[in-house]
């Protein structure tokens, strides 16, 4: 009985198996969470285009060049049922103005980007270009489709 006393304080009074000397890891193993990321940044990466169409329209094509934007410009849509939508929020022409005057940051030389669908009477988009121009708004474009060959 003495002996295994003593054996038990020549171990260095540690308790447990025979043998055990490593104690447990306690890290995290970092691959399968990068892994995850990884398949996460790819689907957001395949997805962000589909997300960021706003409202669906079927934009005339011409044969104009594109336009090289420094910056986000404000765009006013007008869908084929004829109804304004202002930074893709449903809009009415009468409020169009006011919220245009929150939005422009840079005043009248602001860039507005008007995006008529196709199948909307012409008419109604260029009363919505009369209510922005009239407003004092100077740099107004219409948006087309790149002409198809």
């Amino acid at each position: 009985m003495g002996m295994s006393a003593a054996t038990g304080a020549k171990a260095g009074g540690r308790r447990g198996r025979r043998g055990r000397r490593h104690s447990a890891i306690a890290e995290i193993n970092m691959t399968p969470f990068i892994d995850v990321m990884l398949v996460l940044l790819i689907i957001f990466m395949v997805a962000a285009p589909l997300i960021a169409t706003g409202v669906p329209l079927d934009l005339p094509q011409t044969g104009a060049k594109p336009i090289n934007v420094d910056q986000k410009p404000i765009t006013i849509a007008i869908d084929s049922k004829g109804q304004i939508f202002l930074q893709d929020q449903p809009t009415l022409e009468p409020d169009l103005v006011t919220k245009l005057h929150g939005l422009a940051k840079q005043g009248f030389d602001e860039r507005i980007y008007v995006r008529g669908d196709r199948q909307v009477d012409y008419g109604r988009v260029a009363s919505v270009m009369s209510t922005i121009t009239s407003a004092g708004f100077k740099r107004v474009a219409l948006v087309t489709e790149p002409a198809t060959r």
